[in-house]
């Protein structure tokens, strides 16, 4: 089994079971300015999977696969990463005026199946799946994590194009824009999956600085019948933002007596908060 996979498929059990967890291990990208106003634009993306928030002090977010939508809304590869023990890190030039959504996507999938009398267990890409499942496997279960993890960052003066929802997975659209947050305004959002509104839903904020202040201090919030969510943040700071579907998935795949397969769901995003 690829060493990628397998970590891969950790990050998929931590995403699953953050939702709500005022002390878990959190995956997150942090971005070394929300707005850059430089003339050569450059951000510097670091990634990390931490207990303290925005702290490297656990293990490195595997950025292979990270994707950039522009600002006229098309998407290219990030550049490859550069894989440290705490935190990985990627340089981006930001050529166009305006806001771009950088994202890490993807389908991870573990499960077992029985060969005669024996259960074999496996954990791989969704894409790689069929490569890990013998023919004439028997009993097959398996649990698909689709999982994105994001932030946002603008080049001179905000702009839509890169806000537009894929209509794949647990997705959260700004309907104040993400790089225009302010302590104390109200902000607004909506989440979907797979491009419908995802009412009742439960998300949850957790400011920076967790370790200086000695409590989480998260915020929990819930969507309305249309999916839709408004709050105001209580001071400057980045958000860690959070939700899962279904809300309380549990740990692990799928039991050996469960459903031949489960979906889960997981989103989150760091959100920056300007002063007032």
């Amino acid at each position: 089994m690829h060493t990628s996979f397998i970590k891969h498929g950790v990050l998929a059990l931590v995403l699953a079971a953050t939702a709500g967890a005022a002390s878990a291990h959190r995956p997150w990208m942090l971005p070394t300015a929300t707005i850059i106003e430089h003339q050569d634009a450059w951000v510097t993306i670091d990634g990390a999977v931490s207990e303290g928030l925005f702290d490297f002090d656990h293990m490195p977010l595997r950025m292979d696969g990270l994707s950039i939508t522009g600002p006229d809304g098309a998407v290219s590869a990030a550049p490859a990463s550069v894989m440290g023990k705490r935190r990985a890190s990627v340089d981006l030039p930001l050529p166009k005026e305006g806001t771009y959504r950088i994202a890490l996507v993807s389908n991870n999938v573990m499960g077992s199946y029985k060969v005669g009398n024996e259960v074999k267990r496996f954990r791989s890409s969704e894409a790689n799946f069929a490569k890990e499942v013998p023919a004439g496997a028997a009993e097959v279960r398996k649990t698909i994590t689709h999982q994105r993890i994001e932030t946002f960052v603008t080049a001179h003066k905000t702009s839509e194009g890169a806000l537009k929802p894929s209509g794949v997975g647990l997705e959260m659209v700004p309907l104040t824009h993400p790089n225009d947050l302010r302590a104390n305004e109200t902000v607004r959002v909506r989440f979907l999956l797979d491009g419908k509104p995802l009412p009742k839903l439960p998300f949850s904020l957790v400011p920076g600085g967790v370790r200086y202040r000695g409590v989480a201090n998260e915020i929990r919030l819930t969507t309305d019948a249309k999916g839709e969510a408004s709050f105001k943040l209580p001071a400057a700071n980045m958000y860690w933002m959070n939700a899962a579907y279904p809300p309380n998935p549990g740990k692990g795949p799928a039991p050996d007596d469960g459903p031949a397969e489960v979906r889960r769901y997981a989103y989150t995003a760091t959100l920056e908060a300007l002063p007032e």
